[in-house]
């Protein structure tokens, strides 16, 4: 759907499943990187806080936000190449059939207009805009996600379920998933790499500038839907399984 040359030319229903193993093999590594540096972060930020605001003064949105975007940046180090790989092979690019075969295109992209590319190729284009989507994404999802818990357990009287969590996260997810789409749009067209017509793109100012221009604005709600929708089921299934696996962890380490 945010394919330059549409959603059929681009290779329709057809290529729904494409990409897969791309986005299998980055799924795990990239949610461990995050959530590894997200709840590492979090304490220490508290602590920061603490010490030069009083914690009076101290945010725990705040906390949620910057702890939430650093495990962001760490986790783009894998998801990057991964959407990478992924949009070539779902958008039917000229020699990416396969995995192997789209990993050796996007390697011998040396262009510059990746970050080091005489080495990553282009596995790591987009990584700034990506950061520019995933960090508002974070921004409004996990303070969202982070209260609705807190909410929802004061009501009860007890600590929210990993179920409950999970619904969450959801809507949480649901929510950043739908303002954040224009930024997705804008990241999808920059690591395609160029337009219908083979134009390269040349930053994140140039794609919105073409897209507003040659296609109209709306454009940049392209995908609003199906993004939102994967990203709430995502999120119940990510958060559910996430708070799940902590309850055991922690009750597993409390018995010891």
């Amino acid at each position: 759907l945010q394919s330059p040359h549409g959603f059929i030319a681009a290779g329709g229903f057809n290529g729904v499943y494409r990409g897969v193993m791309a986005a299998a093999a980055g799924s795990s590594p990239g949610a461990a990187l995050f959530f590894g540096t997200y709840e590492t972060m979090k304490p220490a930020v508290a602590r920061l806080q603490a010490r030069y605001l009083g914690k009076e003064a101290s945010s725990p949105a705040l906390t949620h936000m910057i702890a939430a975007s650093i495990g962001e940046a760490a986790a783009c180090l894998v998801r990057v190449p991964t959407e990478v790989l992924k949009s070539k092979m779902q958008t039917n690019a000229s020699g990416a059939s396969t995995l192997s075969s789209t990993l050796q295109l996007v390697l011998s992209e040396k262009d510059g207009r990746a970050f080091a590319s005489s080495i990553f190729g282009g596995l790591y284009r987009g990584y700034g805009i990506t950061l520019m989507r995933e960090v508002p994404f974070a921004f409004i999802q996990f303070p969202l996600y982070e209260r609705m818990k807190i909410e929802w357990g004061k009501l009860q009287g007890k600590q929210t379920s990993p179920l409950q969590a999970a619904m969450c996260g959801s809507l949480a997810g649901g929510v950043a998933a739908g303002v954040t789409t224009p930024l997705d749009v804008v990241k999808t067209r920059l690591m395609l790499g160029s337009d219908k017509l083979g134009v390269p793109y040349i930053g994140a100012r140039d794609v919105i500038g073409r897209i507003i221009k040659e296609e109209g604005s709306g454009v940049l709600l392209s995908g609003i839907q199906p993004r939102v929708m994967w990203i709430s089921i995502g999120g119940f299934v990510f958060f559910g399984a996430y708070e799940s696996y902590r309850s055991f962890l922690m009750s597993s380490f409390a018995s010891y």
